[in-house]
């Protein structure tokens, strides 16, 4: 090769090393709905600028139904997705590999609110024979959740029907239009339903206490979680991301509601920030203090899914593949 054609090669491939470069460094985040109080640790590591921090370029995007982002995941549109952990052992099943990478949460921090016009009817899952129930959508964790809770209670799944409405105003607008006669959601929606005597909490799932209770043992939910095959092949931004949110998760379990509240976006608070942070001191304890997966906590979720779901209950599932704390422990 002459010295023209050496330089020419050389200017090229430096010309094409930061495109590469700069392509590789974005990492795209789809967040089950973002504004969800269980999933505020996405939006507070933004703002508290701990992606900066790591020198990460995050995207946050929201979608309402966790299975929707689960789904942007599959497709390669994005790398990561802020979801329940469930999704990864109901993937596993479906011979599909990902895993939980940081650990938000030991509980759903989910309830089931009824109908005020039917809380006198309907006082347990035992009493969703011939009713409608919402959920944010079809093979959601708010829907695996259902599916177990009626399980549990005797009630099999033909004999209900299960209606995806989203959440926030698409769920509080079914509730009071009397599409649905009761439905699973989180924060700030509830709040805003009993504030206004819409509905009333059935089944409580916002602290651990309340879900030992209810499903017999911590239930990890709200994590980052990425296909293995992404996490195999990218360690370092890895680390990083969990770098960044490890720091969130100890500045949650180190500040008071209202300290954190003030560092999200005032339309989170949907209207009544006295609500917003009342709420968030309650169900605090949701989160874990250092991302984490808590011990017990995998094969309690194996066990509700198994409760319910014939699919999963006849798989040979490794929850050992189903999440790492590697990075969380590096990050400590």
């Amino acid at each position: 090769m002459n010295t023209f054609a050496k330089r020419l090669s050389m200017t090229l491939l430096a010309a094409a090393l930061p495109l590469c470069a700069h392509a590789a460094d974005k990492i795209t985040i789809m967040v089950g709905g973002i504004e969800k109080q269980i999933y505020l640790p996405a939006k507070l590591t933004e703002n508290l600028g701990y992606f900066r921090e790591q020198g990460l370029n995050v995207e946050l995007q929201s979608e309402q139904a966790g299975v929707n982002a689960e789904n942007q995941m599959l497709a390669g549109a994005v790398q990561g997705v802020v979801g329940f952990y469930d999704h990864t052992i109901d993937l596993q099943a479906k011979g599909k590999a990902a895993m939980s990478v940081v650990q938000f949460s030991q509980a759903p921090g989910e309830v089931i609110l009824v109908s005020t016009k039917l809380a006198g009817a309907m006082r347990s899952p035992a009493d969703f024979k011939g009713r409608t129930i919402g959920v944010t959508g079809l093979g959601s964790s708010t829907n695996f959740l259902t599916q177990y809770l009626a399980a549990k209670n005797g009630v099999k799944s033909s004999q209900f029907s299960v209606l995806p409405v989203g959440a926030g105003t698409t769920f509080i607008a079914a509730m009071m239009q009397g599409r649905i006669d009761a439905g699973m959601t989180t924060e700030p929606t509830i709040s805003r339903l009993q504030l206004t005597n819409v509905a009333r909490v059935l089944v409580d799932l916002r602290t651990p206490e309340s879900t030992k209770k209810e499903l017999g043992g911590l239930y990890p939910a709200a994590s980052l979680y990425m296909s293995t095959s992404w996490v195999n092949a990218h360690p370092a931004e890895v680390q990083k991301l969990a770098n960044a949110f490890v720091k969130t998760m100890k500045f949650i379990n180190t500040h008071s509601a209202a300290e954190v509240a003030a560092k999200l976006p005032a339309d989170y608070y949907a209207g009544d920030k006295a609500a917003y942070i009342k709420a968030l001191a309650a169900e605090k304890s949701m989160f874990t203090p250092d991302g984490v997966m808590p011990a017990g906590g995998p094969e309690t979720v194996l066990q509700v899914l198994r409760g319910f779901n014939t699919a999963i209950r006849s798989k040979n599932i490794d929850l050992s593949k189903t999440y790492t704390t590697r990075f969380v422990k590096a990050a400590r």
